[in-house]
């Protein structure tokens, strides 16, 4: 780290100790201004793309032999690719400059450059190719952060004021960690310091809010936040949210370091430029230039059957077919058998050096064994048990549910996996396999034991302190140190010991093991089976249209009429594909409102559940995040919600059981889920988001809660089912109390039960 770097390091560990700004809850309506149209911003980036890319395309047609097309496609490729790294940086310092600490009104002139620089940051695709190796460090010294020598930055989440990132020599930022210097509040963007001194350790699924600090040598835990004001003295170990010292012998940093110099770190590079270059640059820049331009070239490959006929419709949906069918077939018969022989190469609990042989190992069978695709379609039906154990999972004898793990389960490597008999998974396992130092990882396997119910978003480390017959809940801080916990139930980060569960829920899932439950999962399969063939048949038709649309003959053979043209095809596939989704979205319940369930998950008002949970897809929505667009695809969707309300990122499950008031402010990471489903009981409910609301990052909201009017949701916090927040009260914490009352931890679980 340069030493103005760590001068200003050291003003933003001044300012943590000086603490938090004042004014710590929401205002009830802030002041709000028009946004500057964003299709006016955005109609010259589409026409300025859409004309290199014909004219790129038009060249590469122009090549004699396979071998020259090749050569022109590499060529084409290769010169996007650099683009599409450097065009973000030139932006952000075209538009920002360096970022300073600043409150930015939502809505006004100097929003609309926030969201510009920040949209075009984080949705830079060559940045989450590098995720995790040198270049992505160079990437953000680019962007203005101040990064030590010897950092290692794994998370997936991509820093935007950059200029106020401080992160010393010889750290660690794990994945899934939050670190983006800035939040949403009331209205406002407040950009501020984040500084991770040196040799410092960031757990996984940790959150790091603005004027936050973690000294040298410091700790902080897995499923843990820092909030605002907050410091990780140096050397100490703090865990929980917020943060708090750990007990005596709570070590989270536990791999050694390896010899891996800078030669090593530049080396690792070289065969990922030249796979990228080489390979997918120029099946990409092909790819895009056939989907988005109108040169005819796709339509001639096809026959250039015209537009009024049959075979022009039967080519889009036969292509369609093969990469969806195709796909998913191939895919299937690969992920398993490759992703177990690489694994083979990766021995538990031998320390190796970062980017060497078995670096890039743990790499494929990452990416290789979580394609999201897959668990969306096999989750929450039977055929998921079968999916994991294809991948490696050791989970025999399976005793099957039809709901045994949800459509969102992520791991290292699958075949260090074991999860015992009896137990369900919701939404969110994150299955931490591979711990890392800042040069080094080692893979170690992680045990869930029997009849285990595991709540949303939890990470589950190596070494994990609980046995058989638990309940974890949501968002819960899995203990590492201690005696085994069984028999009981976890709540919180840090957890604490709850009832394992409650008679009426026992009365809902009670039918486990009996012959009417072994007859009514034969019809749930059936009922999941015809689901999965909707899922596939959705996104065949989707894949067509968005073919169809490519192959519309509308170059009129002129440069400006294939650019524009082009422009419009980007702009008709974007609206096709929101109009497509809100469709099935509205088409899957019948095109009425959901409505509260309290049942058996073998009963079919909960299949035709999870038919909604599975059938659409929301993937296309964070192209909207902080913009007026998203409040009015969250109304098409079903949400009753307000006028003026900021969403930065979050995310609705149950959309037509929410209701959030005018100038509520819904920041980046944020959940609202209206059910729950614990051992084999499913539940849900409304939940109110009342007028000038802010829920918080990475914040989840339970069913049945009601945040009133001015309300305000502190980072990362959980707030439990049927809270009811009152008018201008500040909340945080997991679990989600009023402020004041986690400084007295020992109160948290009379309080949780006295709530219940």
């Amino acid at each position: 780290m340069q030493a103005g770097g760590i001068a200003r390091a050291g003003d933003a560990v001044a300012a943590v100790r000086r603490g938090p700004a004042s004014g710590g809850t929401a205002t009830a309506r802030p002041v709000v201004h028009p946004v500057p149209a964003g299709s006016a911003a955005g109609r010259p980036a589409v026409a300025g793309g859409a004309l290199l890319l014909n004219a790129g395309f038009a060249w590469t047609l122009g090549a004699r032999g396979p071998l020259d097309v090749y050569l022109r496609l590499v060529a084409f490729g290769s010169s996007t690719l650099l683009g599409l790294g450097v065009l973000p940086i030139g932006i952000k310092w075209l538009l920002i400059g360096r970022w300073k600490p600043a409150s930015i009104r939502a809505w006004s002139l100097g929003y609309f450059r926030f969201w510009l620089v920040k949209t075009v940051v984080v949705a830079n695709p060559m940045a989450h190719l590098f995720i995790g190796t040198p270049l992505y460090t160079l990437y953000l010294r680019a962007l203005g952060a101040r990064i030590g020598r010897r950092a290692t930055i794994l998370t997936q989440h991509i820093p935007v004021c950059t200029d106020l990132l401080f992160i010393g020599a010889d750290s660690l930022i794990t994945k899934d960690t939050y670190i983006s210097c800035y939040r949403a509040r009331a209205g406002l963007i407040e950009t501020g310091y984040a500084s991770v001194g040196a040799s410092a350790f960031i757990g996984e699924h940790s959150v790091l809010d603005i004027k936050t600090a973690v000294g040298e040598r410091a700790q902080l835990g897995h499923a843990s936040a820092l909030l605002t004001g907050q410091m990780v003295p140096p050397g100490e170990i703090w865990h929980g949210s917020p943060a708090e010292r750990a007990p005596d012998g709570t070590v989270y940093q536990v791999v050694p370091p390896a010899r891996c110099g800078a030669l090593r770190r530049a080396w690792s590079c070289v065969p990922r430029l030249l796979l990228l270059l080489a390979v997918a640059g120029p099946l990409e820049a092909g790819v895009a230039s056939l989907l988005v331009t109108h040169s005819r070239a796709l339509l001639s490959l096809l026959g250039s059957p015209r537009v009024t006929s049959w075979p022009y419709y039967r080519e889009a949906l036969t292509g369609g077919a093969a990469v969806v069918f195709g796909l998913t077939l191939a895919g299937l018969l690969i992920v398993g058998p490759a992703g177990r022989l690489l694994s083979r190469l990766l021995r538990p609990g031998r320390v190796y050096p970062l980017y060497g042989l078995r670096h890039g190992v743990l790499r494929a069978v990452t990416r290789m064994s979580n394609v999201k695709f897959f668990n969306a379609l096999l989750g929450d039906s039977s055929a998921i048990a079968g999916y994991l154990s294809y991948l490696g999972y050791r989970l025999r004898p399976v005793h099957q549910t039809g709901s045994n793990f949800g459509m969102e389960v992520k791991h290292d490597v699958p075949t260090l996996n074991t999860v015992g008999t009896g137990t369900l998974v919701s939404d969110g396992l994150s299955m931490i396999n591979a711990e890392f130092s800042a040069s080094s990882f080692r893979v170690a396997p992680v045990v869930i034991g029997r009849n285990n119910f595991l709540g949303n978003g939890i990470a589950y480390p190596p070494g994990g302190r609980t046995g058989d017959n638990c309940l974890l809940g949501t968002k819960v801080m899995i203990p590492v140190s201690g005696p085994v916990r069984e028999g009981v139930g976890l709540l919180g980060s840090p957890c604490f010991e709850i009832p394992r569960s409650v008679s009426r829920d026992r009365q809902l899932g009670g039918l486990s093991g009996t012959p009417v439950q072994r007859t009514l999962l034969r019809a749930k399969n059936r009922h999941n089976a015809a689901t999965m063939m909707l899922f596939l048949l959705v996104r065949w038709l989707y894949l067509s249209g968005v073919l169809l649309i490519a192959m519309l003959p509308l170059d009129g053979g002129s440069t400006l009429a294939g650019t524009l043209g082009s422009a419009g095809t980007v702009v008709a596939e974007l609206v096709f594909t929101t109009g497509y989704f809100v469709l099935v979205d509205r088409a899957v319940t019948g095109f009425r409102a959901l409505r509260p369930k309290s049942c058996s998950i073998y009963q079919p008002a909960f299949w035709r559940h999870e038919r909604f949970w599975k059938v659409p897809s929301i993937a296309y929505l964070p192209m909207f995040n902080g913009t007026p667009f998203k409040g009015v695809i969250w109304r098409l969707l079903g949400v009753r919600i307000g006028r003026r309300v900021f969403d930065d990122g979050c995310s609705i499950i149950e959309r037509s059981l929410v209701s959030v008031g005018s100038y509520a402010t819904l920041a980046a990471g944020s959940i609202i889920q209206c059910h729950s489903l614990e051992d084999g009981a499913f539940k849900s409910d409304y939940t109110v988001i009342g007028t000038g609301c802010s829920i918080g990052s990475v914040a989840f909201v339970h069913y049945g809660v009601t945040m009133r009017e001015g309300s305000a949701l502190d980072a990362d916090s959980f707030l439990m089912k049927g809270e009811d927040v009152p008018p201008e009260a500040f909340w945080g914490g997991n679990p989600a109390l009023e402020r004041g009352l986690r400084a007295v931890p020992q109160r948290a679980p009379q309080a949780i039960t006295a709530a219940k």
